[in-house]
């Protein structure tokens, strides 16, 4: 890890999620108060939205191109929200210069699988009858990766581009970059704990719309870009997308971000975090259609 990456990890003071008395909802509005708390970009426009019943935030920049990328938000399924990922959001929205529609999924274990992945095919059904330019593009961070993954599998077609941030695909575990992660500021038994939330039995565990490294649609997928995170417990299953991806002739970068650990991607404070906002960007930009040059 790098240093200032291995000062954040000292400082961490995540709680033991499965400790007997665990309050989910006092933990869960206290990141969102700190998030409340933290400056954030100013963007031309911000608009909570109705998606046929599902709650979502629409971020406009100035002078935006046409096109709307749809974020799906980390947080092992169970965290965070529109709120939590607000000051990503207008970063994205502002380096992409597209609109950034942020998906407030509901959430376990009062909600459990399929219910995200229902709220993400209603919100593209309400795209549909929106008057807002495409193409569309879907990104995902984390377990919101995993949503964006099964939402373009399940809507093949719809999305110009995919991009995923070291996304959550593996219920069972079974990659070796699960064997380090402790130290590195994620614990695998964490990620056991979101999945124990999310699942509603233990069908579901091997579900293509839960496990999506399982689904024999791949080839369906539009351009796929996938970051991961060198010293991060899903860096392996986020890398056998990709090469399983590019293995079917979809066009896949996959990227690995040295010294960096599982959450960056939204943390301004890591320089690594601005260089991929401006990685994934790119990649969308070079994806969505454009005029063609003068000449």
């Amino acid at each position: 890890m790098y240093p200032d990456v291995r000062a954040a990890v000292a400082a961490d003071t995540t709680p033991d999620y499965s400790a007997p008395g665990f309050d989910l909802n006092a933990h869960r509005e206290q990141v969102r108060r700190l998030h409340l708390a933290q400056t954030r970009e100013a963007v031309a426009e911000v608009a909570d939205v109705d998606a046929d019943g599902v709650r979502c935030r629409l971020y406009t920049p100035q002078d935006a191109l046409p096109g709307v990328i749809v974020h799906l938000h980390g947080g092992g399924f169970v965290f965070n929200d529109v709120e939590v990922h607000d000051p990503v959001c207008r970063r994205f929205a502002n380096r992409a210069r597209r609109r950034v529609l942020s998906v407030d999924y509901r959430r376990p274990p009062e909600h459990r699988f399929p219910a995200a992945t229902d709220d993400v095919d209603t919100v593209v059904g309400w795209l549909r009858n929106q008057d807002l330019p495409g193409p569309w593009v879907i990104h995902g961070d984390s377990a919101g990766g995993n949503l964006a993954l099964v939402g373009a599998l399940r809507n093949p077609g719809v999305f110009a581009a995919l991009a995923l941030i070291y996304p959550f695909l593996d219920p069972r575990a079974g990659f070796a970059s699960y064997a380090s992660g402790r130290e590195n500021g994620f614990d695998p038994a964490e990620a056991r704990w979101y999945w124990k939330q999310y699942v509603a039995s233990d069908d579901d565990l091997d579900n293509p719309d839960l496990a999506p490294l399982l689904s024999d649609g791949l080839a369906s997928l539009p351009p796929t870009f996938v970051a991961t995170a060198e010293a991060d417990p899903l860096r392996d299953e986020g890398e056998e997308l990709a090469r399983r991806v590019a293995e079917t002739g979809v066009e896949t970068v996959g990227v690995r971000c040295l010294g960096q650990v599982h959450g960056f991607w939204r943390h301004g404070e890591f320089p690594a975090s601005e260089v991929l906002i401006r990685q994934v960007a790119g990649f969308i930009d070079q994806h969505l259609v454009h005029d063609p040059p003068p000449g």
